[in-house]
């Protein structure tokens, strides 16, 4: 006796249309549906007339348990997580739309080209090539609209070391063990060359900051913070354990590291006693004070945002110009900044003057004086 076909839920047409009509929807609109459970079904069913309407295919209004029910079996077929999505579906890694995917795609292009990131620049044409043939409502999907034009000086790229015969034993060799070890929360033992010494850290993030890339870090044995650049940092690193401390712990150093990061200027975290007592609030901070002129004033004045504990004094007017005669920039830091302080003074050559600290009025002064001699001398 011939054996009875089973039927499936989906075997009617209007049902199986049903279903991919919500797929389509998902794919189409990602992030579709956040709110309460009535509001993300409802934003649906409206989103899933519109994509039924240009494809000319009838779709009746469904009650609530009939949609809820189709969202369960993309769920039990793995197109949809088990997870609540209170912030809206989407479907697998499809989380983008078209305009979302166009400036991920910039943000990559530039850091593949511009700071050297070797997994973004596979990443990207990866994705390209994926792409192609792919019709867009917008075709300048790969233009570049936004780009960081800030370069790397050093080499990143290990494929562009071989291609070029430029081999450097930096950490740049190691990046998908750093990264699982960031992740992870793994210690690795680190080596760096300038100053020759092997460091037990934990590896925090990977921070491009001007002209290279700097790995953030945490010794595994004090807790003190340190940041250096990746390409002083040998390709040795050996993991110290089986298992990591997780993400949690991570994720509360890396916080802890950016707030010293945002009350300093520059990357130099301090030593450990200093960067102790700075975390611990029993810090003297140095109130620096600074007056510039001509050229650099409105530059200063542009920069709203350039420390959030900054606070600017204008001088009085010019007749001629209309713009201050000064500016006085004042910014409490603490000590261990003051050398990158100076360092960005220094870009603005005769424009500037160091009011305070003392300590800092004269470290300028006598870096403007060998400069002088510099071409005194010849």
């Amino acid at each position: 006796m011939a054996k009875q076909p089973v039927t499936h839920p989906y075997s009617d047409r209007a049902s199986f249309e049903r279903l991919l009509l919500l797929l389509a929807t998902l794919v189409k609109y990602p992030g579709i549906g956040a709110g309460d459970k009535a509001e993300r079904l409802a934003i649906v069913q409206q989103k899933m007339q519109i994509v039924a309407e240009g494809l000319q295919i009838p779709l009746p209004w469904y009650a609530e348990p009939t949609l809820q029910k189709d969202l369960g079996v993309l769920r039990r077929y793995g197109l949809l997580e088990r997870q609540v999505y209170r912030h809206g579906y989407y479907v697998g890694t499809g989380v983008m739309t078209q305009p979302e995917l166009r400036l991920a795609l910039n943000a990559l292009a530039s850091q593949a080209k511009y700071q050297g990131d070797a997994q973004a620049r596979q990443a990207y044409q990866t994705i390209g090539q994926r792409l192609q043939g792919q019709k867009f409502e917008s075709e300048a999907v790969f233009y570049p609209v936004r780009l960081q034009f800030n370069r790397a000086i050093t080499y990143t790229d290990p494929d562009e070391m071989r291609r070029k015969q430029a081999f450097r034993n930096t950490l740049f060799h190691q990046l998908e063990q750093l990264e699982v070890a960031i992740l992870q929360g793994l210690p690795l033992e680190i080596y760096a060359q300038q100053r020759q010494m092997y460091e037990s850290v934990y590896p925090l993030q990977l921070l491009y900051h001007d002209v290279a890339w700097y790995l953030l870090c945490e010794e595994t044995t004090t807790g003190h913070f340190k940041t250096y650049r990746m390409d002083r940092l040998s390709s040795h690193a050996k993991p110290l354990t089986e298992t990591g401390r997780g993400i949690e712990a991570q994720q509360q150093s890396l916080q802890a590291v950016h707030q010293l990061l945002n009350t300093g200027w520059g990357l130099f975290l301090g030593e450990l006693e200093e960067q102790q007592q700075e975390r611990a609030g029993k810090l003297t901070f140095e109130q620096v004070s600074v007056r510039f002129y001509g050229e650099a004033v409105p530059l200063i004045l542009e920069g709203e945002r350039r420390h959030p504990k900054q606070k600017l004094k204008k001088g009085k007017l010019d007749a001629e110009t209309g713009l201050p005669t000064y500016v006085e920039y004042k910014v409490a830091l603490p000590p261990r900044s003051l050398r990158e302080f100076r360092l960005w003074l220094n870009r603005y050559m005769d424009n500037v003057k160091v009011l305070a600290p003392t300590s800092l009025l004269h470290q300028h002064q006598q870096a403007a004086q060998r400069l002088l001699d510099h071409y005194r001398g010849g």
